[in-house]
């Protein structure tokens, strides 16, 4: 069966659950007004996080292999760079960046993807930095799964502090979008306040507050920990208006409880919608609440859903098998497309679906960013499969 048709049959069964589909139940309620977005700005989104470069061996574990491919990412980058090169927006990422090789190699791909930037710059000492991060990760293969280790040592995105941007200056043009991530909030003792005095310039100039919970285990134990990541994370979240994040950054990064209900398979959102009245009523600021739904069955090979809460509401994709190239960047690819949907004026239902979408067809290319168009996210979303076009 083509993904087309598992696509459609999904969403036949959907149309004939109401219970699982948009304008169910209410659940849960946002303070104050309904979510409302800018229609015109210099800049639809603006990205506040930390640039890397991930060396990648392929399906080579990294003990054997000789020859790696080098992707510029970073979560908050490549939401602004698939915005710029797949949905056409103007986009722009708030960052460090260190003058030096690798620096040159990786703000070239920042102009490459489109993505305007603000850079606080720093000069290597030859020696030991500040250095761009790096990150490792093989893409696995069957039953071995994918396996991501750090070097951060000496990053420059840890040195960020407040008063590093001119926010008022960026802000000043106006900013339709900013976004940020826990990746970069777990970097320093600084970085998360550098991430609410830009949701709070954001805030003061109209501009929606997202932000991807993104909880990495590992960075975390190297930050102070689980008390200190709840608590640093709920700090951030009080200024946010659209929330992205699964159960487990739910559960791990906030410290809300489990779901009330037992899920009956990673796809079933029952367990997921649980867990919003909690969330609303520890964050009555949140208006959106966004995650991808994700059943591995191997490395390549994964159900994949996503769904959403909006304004009270709840809203699910359909569900389809994947088979996956490389599933690092899904995630955020996710995040970009529902992001655009609402951006674009899109109901929040085809906002999921053209996230679920273009997350899905991120999975089919090497790297952390889009290689998809806009046209094909489109087909995807509306039951189109893999047939070939001629």
């Amino acid at each position: 069966m083509s993904r087309g048709e598992r696509a459609k049959r999904s969403e036949s069964r959907e149309r004939s659950e109401p219970t699982k589909r948009r304008a169910r139940e209410r659940v849960g309620e946002s303070e104050g007004r309904s979510l409302s977005v800018k229609q015109e700005a210099a800049l639809d989104f603006l990205a506040l996080g930390a640039l890397v470069h991930r060396l990648d061996p392929g399906v080579v574990p990294f003990r054997k292999t000789s020859t790696c491919s080098v992707h510029v990412s970073g979560g908050e980058f490549n939401c602004a760079a698939n915005l710029a090169d797949c949905f056409r927006m103007r986009t722009a990422i708030a960052t460090a960046m260190v003058e030096y090789p690798i620096g040159d190699l990786i703000a070239g791909q920042v102009r490459a993807m489109g993505v305007t930037p603000y850079y606080k710059y720093y000069t290597h000492d030859g020696v030991r930095g500040p250095n761009m991060a790096a990150v490792y990760s093989d893409r696995g293969f069957g039953v071995r799964a994918p396996i991501v280790y750090y070097n951060r040592s000496n990053e420059a995105a840890a040195r960020l502090k407040p008063g590093d941007f001119d926010w008022q200056g960026i802000f000043g043009q106006g900013v339709r979008w900013f976004h940020s991530g826990g990746i970069f909030a777990s970097l320093s003792e600084t970085t998360s306040d550098v991430i609410i005095e830009g949701m709070q310039a954001a805030k003061a100039a109209g501009a929606v507050v997202s932000f991807d919970l993104n909880y990495r285990e590992k960075l975390w134990r190297a930050a102070g920990g689980a008390d200190r990541a709840r608590d640093v994370l709920a700090r951030i979240v009080k200024n946010v208006d659209v929330l992205v994040g699964n159960e487990e950054d739910l559960q791990k990064g906030l410290g809300m409880p489990g779901p009330k209900v037992a899920a009956k398979s990673k796809l079933d959102s029952s367990a997921f919608f649980s867990m919003i009245e909690r969330v609303v009523e520890h964050f009555p600021n949140m208006k959106a609440v966004a995650t991808t739904l994700r059943e591995v069955h191997s490395t390549n090979r994964h159900a994949w859903g996503a769904v959403a809460w909006v304004d009270g509401r709840t809203y699910e994709s359909p569900a389809c098998d994947l088979d996956v190239y490389d599933r690092v960047g899904g995630g955020d690819g996710f995040a970009s497309g529902f992001f655009y949907g609402l951006l674009s004026g899109a109901s929040p239902e085809e906002a999921v679906r053209l996230g679920w979408a273009h997350g899905a067809l991120l999975t089919t290319f090497p790297g952390d960013t889009t290689m998809a168009t806009l046209e094909e996210v489109r087909a995807f979303a509306t039951g189109g499969g893999a047939r070939i076009q001629r």
